[in-house]
């Protein structure tokens, strides 16, 4: 979950140093970093913290016996050709792993990408974020989780189009062809109870 920070204009470098401070108490503060201004990320629903543990076990235990790595929520995302960066839900790669520095804590080329949506980051992780992400010619696909209603949007990268499939039915299989897996609904909404 994102809000705007009160505007504080930082470079990448006073970014990245201030994102890896040690804070005490083991107090955590993430903030996504925007055209030079900080997003606080705020805490997560417990829908949204299921929601990600789910996808996240059902792709590492998919990518097991493959090149790939899947992180969840703390690994950070860099776009070089916006100077931007970010914490995605999940992210896999499949090549080498390919990082800003020797801290290993920034990847610069992920395969794939999901944001588990909440009222006050779906109109972020739609548009401008999804702009950023764009840029990374290592993305293939990109996903975004409803966590209100069941229903995943999947963009997957052909050739320089971006090709939208939508899935809101709990028997439904979103299909990951960049990684050849799929993932049931069923799935990612195990233990989710939605209001009527």
């Amino acid at each position: 979950m994102a809000a705007r920070a009160a505007r504080t204009y930082l470079t990448p470098e006073e970014y990245i140093a201030s994102e890896r401070k040690t804070l005490p108490d083991s107090e955590i503060v993430r903030n996504e970093y925007l055209n030079g201004e900080l997003i606080a990320m705020s805490g997560a629903s417990r829908a949204h913290n299921l929601i990600t543990g789910n996808i996240f076990g059902e792709l590492r235990a998919q990518l097991r016996d493959s090149r790939c790595e899947t992180y969840m929520s703390d690994m950070r995302v860099s776009t070089p050709a916006t100077a931007s960066y970010f914490y995605p839900d999940v992210v896999v790669v499949c090549e080498e792993p390919r990082f800003e520095d020797e801290v290993f804590d920034t990847l610069l080329n992920p395969i794939i990408l999901v944001e588990v949506l909440s009222p006050s980051t779906e109109a972020y992780d739609r548009g401008e974020k999804f702009a950023h992400y764009r840029q990374l010619i290592s993305l293939q696909e990109y996903v975004l989780v409803s966590q209100d209603q069941i229903r995943v949007e999947h963009y997957r990268r052909q050739e320089k189009q971006w090709i939208f499939t939508d899935f809101q039915k709990p028997e439904e299989i979103l299909p990951l062809t960049s990684i050849q897996c799929g993932l049931p609904l069923q799935e990612i909404y195990e233990r989710i109870t939605f209001l009527d």
